[in-house]
């Protein structure tokens, strides 16, 4: 499977995305952490679709704020370039989830473990010392402060962190749920038809949700606003919820449970 993002006229972008297709361990980790979530724990998709859509997010979301005015924090803090924020955000994508090949619960954290092995070993080709270490420890803050919980320092985290949110349509909830279990995860989830990304009337960014039934507003108050509320680019997004057509889409028969 090709892992395509727009580069445009970014040529570390471009060598990095050499690097990843060239990688097989990463790969390996991104399977290994799929059979963790889905086949294991019974858990919606973590692996490379999951990584190429949040991977893709990021990077839009990113290159909005910048047409935007918004500076990113390694223009801001240390004197790089867009481009290189542009890196950071794709590569702490790539990355974010392969702790899950060890385990989904605090998989943050085992992410950072084998993230920094794998950071260095992908731009080392790409920068030099110090920009190398600046680099990694920029892609591993975005990294941990992915989790909904985490307190973001940088705009790059924010974009990781409000792009994993983003893959939410037809039905990929990043709220775990068990597969085939009626509930208002499970609910909500099938209710998110499409989520587009696009510059904002009044912010840099807008997230425009179109829903076939209004339980995913479930999906959008419990994913999605916790993780813009948690982030550093919380007032550059503006979100509008819809739902398409006259009448709601039924998403289930019928409801039973035993007490």
């Amino acid at each position: 499977m090709t892992f395509t993002i727009p580069v445009k006229e970014n040529e570390k972008l471009r060598r990095l995305m050499e690097q990843v297709e060239q990688d097989v361990e990463l790969r390996q980790l991104w399977k290994c952490a799929n059979m963790n979530a889905v086949d294991r724990c019974g858990i919606s998709d973590h692996g490379e679709i999951h990584i190429r859509i949040v991977a893709n997010a990021a990077l839009k979301i990113l290159r909005l704020l910048i047409a935007g005015g918004v500076e990113p924090s390694v223009v801001a803090n240390y004197q790089m370039t867009n481009d290189d924020a542009e890196v950071v955000v794709v590569t702490a994508a790539c990355l974010h989830d392969v702790g899950i090949s060890v385990h989904r619960d605090q998989h943050e954290r085992y992410s950072l473990w084998i993230g920094y092995h794998k950071a260095r070993q992908l731009l080392a080709p790409i920068y030099e010392e110090p920009q190398l270490t600046i680099m990694v420890a920029e892609v591993l803050h975005a990294i941990v402060a992915h989790d909904a919980d985490e307190r973001c320092l940088t705009i790059e985290s924010g974009c990781l962190k409000v792009a994993d949110a983003t893959d939410m349509s037809e039905g990929r909830s990043r709220i775990p749920f068990e597969s085939g279990q009626v509930n208002i995860h499970s609910v909500s989830a099938r209710a998110i038809d499409s989520l587009k990304l696009d510059k904002g009337e009044t912010r840099p960014v807008k997230l425009e949700i179109r829903m076939v039934n209004s339980a995913g507003v479930f999906q959008i108050d419990e994913l999605l606003r916790d993780k813009i509320d948690n982030s550093t680019i919380k007032p550059y997004i503006e979100v509008v919820a819809k739902i398409e057509g006259e009448t709601e889409r039924r998403l289930i028969g019928e409801y039973k449970f035993t007490v």
